[in-house]
């Protein structure tokens, strides 16, 4: 599995998104960026009432893949270029590195094993798109500028201690915990639950990166759209365009 992969399986109206790469510590190339941004769309239109992501092996998700950077990589950041009305709950352990710490902030839930440490090095690498800057909406200001400015290692327990995880467990277990969470928010009514996390996200203040890529999210729905194809070939072919509206 050189290129990793994202899997997904339904189980009593959760949908377990997995991060598959152990071997490369479950870094994110560009093909799993979009694998994964097609899993959290596969939630939002199916049946499943909310989601766990989650990663096999030791370490959550080192991060992009620097031998093949996911340029896009925001197209898989849940409810930037991904609409999520779902709730979506963050399953971690061992090292969170990079764009992973910024996928999990976007995260509505968060249950970490006592292992897991998060990292965010980009101003240590020199390199940041900048989406990270939403924590500062999530988190304290000053454990948010802590986190992106020195780069961490931070423990679960201080996340913890911030709000940034909701249960820290044993090693092991994190899994466990966070399916009882979701099969009490899959029994919830999902039309309050999708009511609630919408009010709360148009509530947070919104980053000018976030705005940024919300944009680029719309355009491209219509850039890469079948109309904006079938648009093309009707022009050549000299005839009226049959849009369908996908």
């Amino acid at each position: 599995m050189q290129e990793g992969a994202i899997t997904y399986r339904a189980e009593d109206g959760v949908a377990i998104i997995t991060i598959a790469r152990p071997e490369k510590r479950n870094a994110l190339s560009a093909a799993m960026c979009d694998q994964l941004a097609d899993a959290l769309a596969r939630l939002e239109s199916g049946d499943e009432r909310v989601g766990l992501l989650c990663a096999e092996g030791e370490t959550f998700c080192a991060g992009a893949d620097l031998t093949s950077p996911p340029e896009h990589f925001w197209r898989c950041v849940p409810g930037v270029g991904v609409t999520l009305t779902k709730p979506l709950i963050a399953v971690v352990q061992g090292p969170v590195v990079g764009m992973a710490v910024a996928i999990m902030a976007f995260c509505d839930l968060c249950v970490a094993s006592e292992d897991t440490r998060f990292i965010y090095p980009e101003a240590k690498i020199g390199l940041s798109k900048g989406l990270i800057s939403a924590l500062g909406a999530r988190v304290p200001h000053k454990f948010a500028m802590e986190m992106m400015l020195l780069g961490g290692p931070i423990s679960a327990a201080r996340a913890f201690d911030v709000g940034f995880v909701n249960r820290v467990t044993p090693a092991g277990q994190q899994l466990a915990v966070a399916q009882e969470m979701a099969r009490a928010l899959a029994a919830s009514a999902p039309l309050v639950l999708a009511q609630l996390k919408t009010l709360v996200d148009a509530t947070l203040p919104v980053s000018p990166a976030e705005t940024m890529y919300r944009t680029s999210a719309l355009v491209e729905r219509v850039t890469r759209s079948d109309d904006a194809r079938e648009g093309v070939r009707s022009f050549h072919e000299k005839r009226q365009p049959n849009f369908k509206g996908i």
